[in-house]
């Protein structure tokens, strides 16, 4: 346990960049899968591997080795070592428990607020009289696709059909999920803190092809867009983090991916190929890591207890 333990607080610092270098190289829909497995397998790995440290150490500790019957000390991790590195992963664990319960209170509270503040749910569109112009998609039962008259102002009427497109994709695809998950795994982790704007682009990128599909016309989903990013720069009010609005990410950026009719070749250069097996190494070596350390404190702990 002594060695395993620390791997997954390690492989993180390497599989981040890897992660961000192959989601580029992906269609939007597997970049954003990747990303969202990416980032909460190893928040979960370093998470248990903390736990594991806090154990070990709290073990060494007379009344908590006579609740588990250990009958003598418990030696998988040095006593020079057990109490310092338990009291850190204690600490850690602590912050992040309580860094992760107040996101996920301020998350819920602003989709409730938004809620509140919209007209009884009379359909999927809810307009608000505001000449500020911003749309995104706001969660829940029902879902709304929340637009203002300030922007349907703004876009012409096969415009507004991609924008609708485009936030309706959002919802459908449970896009707040995903950047859900990849935030509290950034509370997990500090290096897994680089991953939400890569998904939050990949995500936008799923929708603007939907709005496409659903429009049958790349050049006007990506006008679309862009209208809608140049007209909400004039003072948006703050959305929920957990919505997603039509304007976020880099939409030049975009806009010239809609453009670029040309095919994804994800895997046809041998440096994706070899990101890939970086990426699938580095998680693979995450969670085997996480297991045998778990497994080297089970079978320590039974040993200490006298067991055979």
């Amino acid at each position: 346990m002594i060695f395993a333990v620390w791997i997954p607080l390690l492989v993180p610092f390497l599989a981040v960049p890897a992660a961000r270098r192959l989601a580029e190289a992906l269609p939007p829909r597997p970049a954003a899968w990747l990303l969202a497995v990416a980032s909460t397998g190893l928040a979960l790995c370093s998470a248990a591997a903390l736990g594991l440290l806090a154990l070990a150490g709290a073990l060494r500790l007379p009344f908590v080795a006579a609740l588990g019957h250990l009958v003598s000390p418990l030696d998988e991790v040095p006593g020079a070592l057990a109490l310092p590195a338990a009291c850190a992963a204690t600490a850690l664990l602590a912050l992040c428990g309580l860094a992760l319960i107040r996101t996920a209170r301020r998350q819920l509270g602003e989709v409730r607020a938004a809620r509140r503040s919209l007209a009884p749910a009379t359909g999927e569109l809810a307009v608000v009289r505001d000449p500020s112009p911003y749309a995104y998609a706001l969660p829940g039962r029902p879902d709304r696709i929340v637009v203002t008259t300030g922007m349907l102002r703004a876009l012409e009427p096969a415009e507004r059909e991609a924008l609708f497109a485009h936030e309706r994709a959002h919802l459908r695809g449970r896009h707040h999920l995903f950047l859900a998950a990849a935030e509290l795994a950034a509370h997990l982790h500090p290096s897994l803190r680089s991953l939400r704007a890569p998904l939050e682009y990949a995500l936008e990128r799923c929708a603007d092809e939907a709005a496409a599909r659903a429009v049958g016309d790349r050049r006007l989903a990506a006008r679309a867009i862009g209208r809608a990013a140049l007209a909400g720069r004039a003072g948006a009010p703050a959305v929920p983090r957990a919505a997603l609005a039509v304007a976020a990410g880099p939409v030049p950026r975009r806009v010239a991916a809609l453009l670029d009719r040309r095919p994804a070749a994800p895997f046809r250069s041998r440096g994706a190929r070899l990101v890939a097996a970086a990426l699938l190494a580095c998680l693979c070596a995450s969670a085997v890591s996480a297991v045998e350390a778990a497994a080297d404190l089970h079978g320590g702990i039974e040993t200490a207890q006298g067991e055979d």
